[in-house]
């Protein structure tokens, strides 16, 4: 079995658990505190909730939000990949699926634990999708291709756009539901911005001995470019190299352990880099 046999594999176990976990969120938190996820899981379950309450009519919200979905669908698989579309079709596809066939549960427990813990449960299904190369559809979808675009983290920004229909939730259902329903949303939010490492990136200041060395052992786990700058140590007086690069977060761990197999007595700081500019390869989804 070869490597993309085996990471395809991996990938689909992995999104079925998320569509699962999203699933039984919106059919257990979401239905126990009368939450509007945001997005558009949030407007699939406001107007599946308007129709109900104002024409009698139930529209389930699988169908809604697969529906709503055919546009981004188009515009990431034309701008983003092949491979993110599909599993990403696959992702909210199932996630449409369990809402269907699992049961719908109510809690009874006090409000605000379950909009804590089904935030970090939303959070956790759409952090797994995106560490697949994948995501839950909606605006994961536009968050992925702005992000993709401007090269930073577009997730807080979706929050704020989500206020909108929170909004117009609290006008139509009342606002203590809608207030409910920012706090699920940032605590979701949050779980992904802390855990998503894709768009996020982090310098190395790296004094060593044998500057070749190590920068050939780093070209081997990364395509990122090193400048080299010589240096002396004002203790000791002797010469040194100093390589700097800038790394994808998620990339770090595999630089510096490549780094210390080179020069097991190198020395590195790490710190975040809040902004790009100029050229800055960034490894694009399949």
């Amino acid at each position: 079995m070869n490597q993309t046999v085996k990471k395809n594999i991996k990938t689909t176990i992995v999104i079925i658990f998320s569509a699962f976990l999203s699933a039984l969120t919106i059919n257990v938190f979401v239905y126990s505190g009368g939450f509007f996820p945001g997005g558009f899981s949030g407007i699939s379950v406001l107007i599946n909730r308007s129709l109900i309450q104002y024409t009698g009519i139930d529209i389930p919200y699988g169908l809604l939000y697969v529906l709503m979905n055919i546009f981004p669908t188009i515009l990431v698989y034309k701008y983003v990949g092949k491979r993110f579309t599909t599993f990403s079709i696959l992702q909210y596809g199932l996630t449409s699926f369990f809402t269907l066939i699992l049961p719908v549960v109510k809690l009874d427990y006090d409000i605000i634990l379950i909009t804590i813990f089904g935030g970090i449960f939303s959070g956790i299904s759409v952090v797994l999708s995106l560490m697949q190369n994948a995501s839950g559809g909606g605006t994961d979808f536009i968050a992925i291709y702005a992000s993709n675009r401007y090269r930073k983290p577009i997730f807080n920004y979706i929050l704020y756009a989500n206020m909108g229909i929170l909004s117009i939730a609290g006008l139509l259902f009342g606002w203590e539901k809608a207030l409910y329903s920012i706090i699920y949303q940032y605590v979701s939010t949050q779980v992904i911005e802390s855990r998503y490492q894709r768009y996020k990136f982090s310098t190395l200041h790296m004094i060593t001995n044998h500057p070749e060395e190590v920068s050939q052992a780093i070209f081997k786990s990364t395509r990122h470019g090193i400048t080299k700058l010589q240096a002396e140590g004002m203790y000791s007086k002797s010469e040194k190299t100093m390589l700097y690069m800038v790394v994808n977060a998620f990339e770090v761990n595999d630089v510096v352990s490549a780094a210390k197999e080179a020069d097991p007595k190198i020395f590195i700081t790490i710190s975040k880099a809040d902004k790009i500019v100029g050229n800055y390869y960034l490894k694009p989804m399949e």
